[in-house]
């Protein structure tokens, strides 16, 4: 019996993937969770197989969950969710380890078949993201790359935007106060801004967190 983690902090979202999950008679819902920290911590106490998490999570983003997980417990597969099109998530996801990428939108219809490609070993987008990604590839992006915050200075963003404080991202990340300072102060160079304000609607244009 394969186990799956859902992750997602709406719980109508959770109970749609939950049925579609249950449809097959191999899986089992070992689980579910409603913010990033709170996916790690079940899929690692679980042991399982796939955890299927949404994109904007509270917390610690779907980004996140994957850097952490593929730290401490390797075998485990990532489905990210997301509702957005957007060519800098699906770099993200990618270079933080993501082998699986699904739009919410088509869920219901490509979900078993993801867990089931994750599950053999093989990665699994659709064909409108893996279009995206061929055109990223193709118009040499790389220099825009560069500039990209880091995917541990978006969490840092993310839980500023959330109205965390230095000391408490500190204890979310398991970083030192001075590290979340630096890559506090790192992002904000990148991005040319001065203030928290600018930094929380930044969070905002790019869906870290929800307006």
């Amino acid at each position: 019996m394969k186990r799956i983690v859902i992750a997602d902090d709406h719980e109508v979202v959770r109970s749609g993937l939950r049925a579609i999950v249950e449809s097959h008679s191999d899986w089992t819902v070992s689980g579910e969770a409603t913010n990033g920290e709170q996916a790690v911590a079940l899929t690692l106490e679980t042991r399982s197989d796939v955890v299927i998490v949404d994109y904007s999570m509270p917390l610690m983003n779907g980004i996140e969950v994957s850097r952490r997980l593929k730290s401490l417990h390797p075998r485990t597969e990532v489905l990210i969710l997301t509702m957005h099109e957007n060519e800098e998530l699906l770099t993200e996801a990618l270079l933080a380890g993501v082998r699986g990428f699904l739009f919410k939108s088509d869920a219901r219809k490509h979900l078993i078949s993801a867990i089931e490609a994750l599950l053999d070993g093989r990665p699994y987008f659709t064909s409108v993201l893996l279009e995206k990604l061929l055109h990223d590839y193709q118009n040499n992006r790389q220099n825009k790359l560069d500039m990209l915050l880091t995917p541990r200075e978006q969490s840092v963003v993310q839980l500023i935007a959330e109205g965390h404080t230095n000391r408490s991202i500190s204890a979310v990340l398991k970083l030192s106060v001075k590290t979340v300072e630096t890559h506090r102060a790192s992002a904000m160079r990148k991005l040319g801004m001065s203030s928290t304000a600018e930094l929380v609607r930044y969070a905002i244009r790019k869906k870290l967190v929800s307006p």
